[in-house]
């Protein structure tokens, strides 16, 4: 059995108006006790998780690791020795052969020395938070970067030999239009990254923007936000372009040259295990979900004291994996093995499929069935109605 690995650093330089994770903007004074008390839940887990109640199935003893992600957060900010430390820790805990290993990197914070000493440490993918092309987006949405950070870190990562490098854009920031949304995309490929995430926004209560929106206000771009109907234009825009220059959309969100689609969040879609380390990580046995408690503080300091302060520990009961097995499998454009799902879980999902796939909204092919192409954009409500 492969198993991922997820390591989360919950520091930013800024937090961004459309944030609503548990990230927090801290003195890099915090980093190192931080670091210590992740790298001692790797080194310590199989205690840790004892005495916390978390049960591990047999076959993790002999599980090697073949992913890693650090993600966060902004974990580029800390100091390529902490992240050596916390590869190390993970190297020899657990039996490895590590084939990907991702850093989440902001443009601003790439410098020469890191992205080498990256490399040394065995980094080869960065998932890149470029987000738009336009300053003007950029700084309603709060991002520290801005258009010509961009083009100054690409070619210091690729010079170090960081050429896996993943772009993320997002559809629907505040002053958005269909020139500057044209804008991105083309400046986008035009750097040619092996890997696209293109996520649509969506106005959470927790954040700062989302309040705004809430409440009527006008501050972050508050009242400059696109319409649902532009977002979905412009999703099927990038779809479009991002097809016409070779790109494999694998994913709702992701698209990928050949060869280049992400190892690490195909075992999210595929249902397959992987251990969260850090503050608010979330981990998946196959049979259970857990997560850390969410305030670093609070994480480190029961670390300290030898406890695992796991907020969530649940068993998934046989309706949640049915449901995360059509979730999690039509969420990938090669769709679902239905008939599968119906062997395993004693249920007939055809009369609703026959009657989503006269609709439209999905395709069938054998025992495979799969969201049209053109209706991604409404992915949800497809969901909803194949789930009820």
């Amino acid at each position: 059995m492969n198993l991922g690995i997820y390591t989360q650093v919950p520091f930013c330089q800024t937090k961004c108006t459309y944030c609503n994770f548990h990230t927090g903007v801290v003195a890099s004074s915090r980093f190192a006790p931080y670091v210590a008390a992740v790298k001692e839940e790797i080194e310590s887990f199989s205690q840790l998780y004892q005495a916390a109640g978390v049960r591990l199935p047999e076959t993790f003893h002999a599980a090697s690791v073949d992913t890693v992600y650090i993600g966060g957060g902004t974990p580029s900010l800390l100091d390529p020795a902490h992240l050596q430390a916390l590869l190390d820790s993970i190297r020899v805990t657990f039996s490895c052969e590590l084939l990907e290993v991702t850093l989440e990197a902001d443009p601003e914070t790439i410098e020469p020395e890191k992205a080498e000493a990256w490399a040394r440490a065995g980094i080869n993918r960065i998932s890149f938070g470029a987000q738009s092309f336009s300053d003007v987006e950029l700084k309603a949405a709060g991002r520290m970067h801005r258009r010509a950070d961009l083009y100054h870190a690409v070619p210091i990562l690729r010079e170090a030999g960081s050429t896996n490098i993943s772009f993320d854009l997002i559809a629907g920031l505040p002053h958005q239009t269909a020139e500057s949304w044209q804008q991105s995309l083309k400046e986008l490929i035009s750097l040619t990254p092996p890997h696209v995430s293109v996520y649509m926004m969506e106005i959470d209560e927790g954040s700062r923007l989302g309040r705004e929106v809430l409440t009527g206000g006008t501050r972050y771009g508050a009242s400059e936000l696109p319409s649902d109907d532009e977002i979905a234009d412009f999703y099927e825009q990038a779809q479009a372009k991002l097809a016409i220059a070779g790109y494999l959309h694998y994913e709702i969100s992701n698209w990928a040259l050949p060869g280049y689609e992400s190892r690490h969040n195909l075992k999210y879609w595929r249902r397959e295990p992987y251990l969260g380390f850090g503050a608010g990580a979330h981990s998946f046995s196959g049979t259970h979900r857990w997560a850390n408690a969410h305030d670093p503080a609070a994480y480190a300091q029961a670390i300290s004291n030898g406890i695992l302060p796991v907020e969530q520990l649940e068993e998934v009961s046989s309706k949640q994996a049915l449901e995360e097995e059509l979730f999690l499998g039509l969420r990938q454009l090669a769709g679902v093995d239905f008939r599968r799902i119906e062997r395993d879980y004693g249920v007939s999902l055809t009369p609703r499929l026959e009657k989503l796939s006269n609709a439209g909204l999905v395709e069938l092919n054998g025992n495979l069935a799969r969201l049209s192409p053109a209706k991604l954009g409404i992915s949800n409500e497809v969901f909803v109605e194949l789930l009820q």
